[in-house]
């Protein structure tokens, strides 16, 4: 054997798929156990320099983008492929030989009656339809051979399973979009705009959250799809699918809306979420940082500011004051006072919450659903259709029924024998 044939023979056998799947599976095991995404200061602050720097050599700093998980998911994809490509021709011939009476009518079968009276009364009782064999005394059929091609299925279901999971993983964009109702925004660089409708926070009877709802407007401005649009509500764990990406309801926070004034004239208003800043319209090197909000706000000596609860019982804002990148001040704000910059003016009103949307685009998703339906329709022919053929000879002492079964094989019997004591009644 040469070779290449080894080669061949190694790459499409069983053997060689459960190495790589011991491998992906400890691979992913180690990966499970390292935060993914960080960079080497972060790794090398909670581990070591020396782990820090093998961490981010093995990629398991980004294990499902990694050159070695990428390479595991390729070889997989091979193995299936040439799985189930060299088997095609043999199951071709093996389901077509299952309905040639030719093949079997000689054969001694699994289970064999002689002496039975009335055969075609037994094919009906075992749901079968026989046909008369041409030259011969004898009838036949068979049923259920689709389900030689459970396993054959069942693998191009999992190698489209994994390449559309594994190409999506690979291809995958993910975008953010916060805002308060009203709010529309870009969504990345895509040709799509967000625009949050409204959001509501859906508290139980003791004030405690129990669910965040965003209604959400997606408008295509692309030339050809301008004008259109599609809207829908999203929920924690209540995503939904518009253009063809996922809109989840992520998190949400608090914003309240900056009044600026110069020399008591209105200068400027904008809404920001805590965690914005805005430049000053006319002085764009003085900043006004949002830090954060706090709703029923208290100050603990030896802890500083925090929120008793969720409630605006006693609003109060965090705020920091930059000129020219350098911190002029910072402080808590009430909604009462007021904040003095030279001829500026700044006050805080209008708390709200806002709501951030994580967005997913991932063009393989149709792909992975795919070979998970064709893998579910490859277990059923496997495990619920068993390929059975019977056949009848008549012979000097009366008909003989013969039986074979691929799968099930004492199911089978159990039927067959059934179906000749009901005909011997």
């Amino acid at each position: 054997m040469t070779t290449f044939k080894k080669l061949w023979r190694f790459l499409s056998s069983m053997k060689f798929a459960i190495i790589l799947l011991v491998i992906l599976a400890v691979a992913c095991s180690l990966a499970s156990l390292v935060t993914q995404g960080q960079d080497y200061a972060w790794y090398a602050q909670r581990y070591s320099e020396r782990t820090a720097a093998l961490i981010l050599a093995l990629g398991l700093d980004d294990a499902f983008h990694s050159v070695w998980f990428i390479a595991i998911t390729a070889f997989l994809c091979i193995n299936l492929l040439l799985c189930n490509v060299l088997r095609l021709p043999g199951l071709i011939r093996r389901t077509k030989s299952e309905s040639d009476p030719a093949k079997v009518l000689d054969a001694a079968g699994d289970i064999s009656v002689e002496n039975v009276r009335d055969p075609e009364s037994v094919f009906k009782r075992l749901g079968m339809k026989p046909i008369k064999v041409e030259g011969r005394e004898a009838y036949f059929a068979a049923k259920h051979r689709a389900g030689l091609w459970g396993a054959w299925v069942c693998h191009l279901g999992i190698l489209l399973l994994i390449l559309g999971f594994g190409l999506g993983q690979a291809t995958q964009k993910q975008y953010a979009v916060y805002g308060v109702p009203g709010t529309s925004k870009p969504i990345g660089d895509t040709e799509y705009a967000l625009t949050i409708d409204d959001f509501r926070v859906g508290l139980r009877e003791d004030d405690t959250v129990e669910q965040y709802t965003a209604d959400i407007t997606v408008r295509d401005l692309s030339e050809k799809g301008i004008g259109s649009s599609e809207s829908a509500s999203i929920s924690v764990n209540h995503p939904a699918t518009l253009y063809g990406m996922k809109f989840y309801q992520n998190s949400t926070g608090w914003a309240a809306t900056v009044h600026i004034t110069k020399d008591g004239k209105p200068l400027q208003e904008e809404v920001l979420c805590a965690g914005e800043y805005l430049l000053v319209k006319d002085k764009p090197e003085l900043a006004i940082y949002l830090s954060a909000f706090y709703p029923d706000y208290v100050m603990t000596p030896g802890v500083g500011p925090s929120t008793a609860s969720g409630a605006l019982n006693n609003p109060a804002y965090l705020y920091q004051v930059y000129y020219q990148e350098q911190v002029l001040g910072m402080n808590i704000l009430m909604p009462e006072e007021e904040l003095t910059i030279d001829e500026y003016t700044v006050t805080f009103s209008d708390p709200q919450n806002y709501t951030l949307i994580q967005i997913k685009r991932d063009r393989f998703t149709p792909l992975a659903l795919a070979g998970g339906l064709i893998t579910l329709l490859g277990l059923i022919l496997a495990l619920y259709l068993q390929p059975a053929r019977v056949w009848a000879i008549r012979t000097e002492n009366g008909w003989t029924i013969r039986g074979q079964c691929r799968k099930g094989g004492a199911l089978f019997r159990e039927r067959f024998m059934k179906a000749i004591q009901t005909e011997e009644v």
